[in-house]
């Protein structure tokens, strides 16, 4: 049975490379589509989308609101309210949770702007 596309003729560049470089040529392409969403991903957040991270690392959804609001308020939104919880807490060291309690209470708001600045916890 004869094909009534275009098939053959749109696949001619591709007949003579082999398996290998059919594979390579397809996640070639695949990384270029993909490029521009990571980039996006890397320099694009929302307060829903830092809020639904906190969600993830074990926090409420009132308690994920108010760190959230913390990370508006002293310009860390764009570094992740994740990461912000996360940085605290190794510098504090104590666990994701004591970390983000201590955020949620009002503490600490100036040491986190400090590890996002390039000083040091303790200064």
């Amino acid at each position: 049975m004869k094909r009534t596309d275009d098939y053959e003729k749109r696949r001619e560049h591709l007949a003579e490379l082999s398996d290998e470089e059919l594979y390579d040529r397809f996640w070639g392409s695949i990384d270029k589509l993909i490029e521009p969403l990571l980039k996006y991903g890397y320099e694009y957040t929302s307060p829903a989308i830092e809020r639904s991270v906190l969600l993830r690392m074990g926090f409420s959804s009132l308690e994920a609101k108010e760190i959230v609001n913390g990370c508006l308020e002293h310009s860390l939104l764009g570094h992740g309210a994740g990461n912000v919880v996360y940085r605290l807490s190794k510098a504090e060291g104590c666990g994701i949770r004591q970390a983000g309690e201590l955020l949620i209470a009002g503490n600490s708001w100036n040491k986190a702007v400090k590890l996002f600045e390039g000083g040091s916890a303790d200064e």
